[in-house]
């Protein structure tokens, strides 16, 4: 994932130590866009993730007798993610979600969760500091041929917000249809836009802030941005209350990633099968989508 997206949620501090916690989703030309498996008509519903695993999938759990501890690297400045809460413990989805794949495998004893920097993920992990990395980072090729990955346990959208004074009540994308659309210029949602919407009166800006503030004041009608970046804005006190999320949640491969995934050694593939399969598991339990709701109570989809 590029960081810079999320760079409105981040949380900066003065952390350096690690934090223990024991126990504690290709192309190169196509496209791939879907909406969500429900996309957030209404102005306050929460849409669950979409389906990540299909039904009749099997992956099996493999034998981790041998595994001495299973340390997971994080950082501290990635809310709601990851962070320092109100008691100094560090927080957020990623920490629950490990929590319940160790659960799931039934090895909590052995796991542990520590923040470090985030330029010092992938050396941290390649020094053996620890086994695993769970902070969103981008899935990319130079990092599939250093690198294994498990399966994405959260897809990223991208998604229009709209100004209410200027869409009224109708939240679907055809109200946006003869309107100016805001995008920041130069970014994958730009390039997006205009490929998957060639018709749309789309205006690029210089910065995210200017896009939003074009949206606030009724200068552009709608935007189109972050999924995640988005459903957090219009739901905050920046906008007061002046805009809404439109239906539909869009996703490509090429422009937007694959999605949020764990990274780990390509020598530990028991490892990333046991990933996989935890993650398999909670997907179909309900437990992952309890974790998404926990910390994305309006929902991105």
């Amino acid at each position: 994932m590029r960081r810079a997206r999320y760079a409105s949620l981040k949380f900066y501090g003065f952390f350096a130590c690690c934090v223990l916690l024991v126990a504690s989703f290709a192309q190169a030309q196509s496209l791939s866009v879907a909406k969500s498996a429900r996309a957030s008509g209404a102005e306050n519903s929460t849409a669950d993730l979409p389906l990540l695993f299909d039904s009749r999938e099997r992956i099996a759990k493999p034998d981790l007798s041998a595994l001495a501890r299973l340390r997971f690297l994080t950082t501290v400045d990635f809310p709601p993610f990851n962070f320092i809460d109100q008691s100094g413990r560090l927080s957020g989805f990623h920490v629950d979600l490990v929590r319940e794949i160790c659960r799931d495998l039934e090895i909590e004893d052995k796991c542990q969760i520590q923040a470090v920097a985030y330029g010092d993920l992938l050396s941290a992990l390649e020094g053996d500091q620890g086994e695993a990395v769970i902070a969103g980072l981008g899935i990319t090729p130079e990092l599939r041929q250093r690198f294994s990955f498990s399966r994405v346990y959260m897809p990223l959208p991208a998604r229009f917000a709209g100004n209410r004074r200027l869409v009224g009540a109708d939240t679907t994308l055809t109200t946006l249809a003869s309107k100016a659309v805001g995008v920041v210029a130069g970014t994958s949602h730009d390039a997006m836009a205009h490929s998957f919407f060639p018709e749309m009166a789309i205006k690029p800006f210089e910065t995210r802030q200017a896009m939003l503030d074009a949206l606030k004041k009724g200068e552009v009608a709608g935007v189109f941005s972050d999924g995640m970046q988005l459903s957090f804005w219009t739901t905050g006190t920046e906008a007061a209350g002046c805009c809404v999320l439109m239906e539909g949640a869009y996703f490509s491969q090429r422009f937007l990633g694959e999605g949020l995934a764990i990274l780990n050694r390509k020598a530990d593939p028991a490892l990333t099968q046991a990933l996989n399969h935890a993650l398999l598991n909670l997907s179909r339990s309900g437990r992952l989508n309890e974790i998404y709701t926990r910390y994305f109570p309006t929902g991105i989809y």
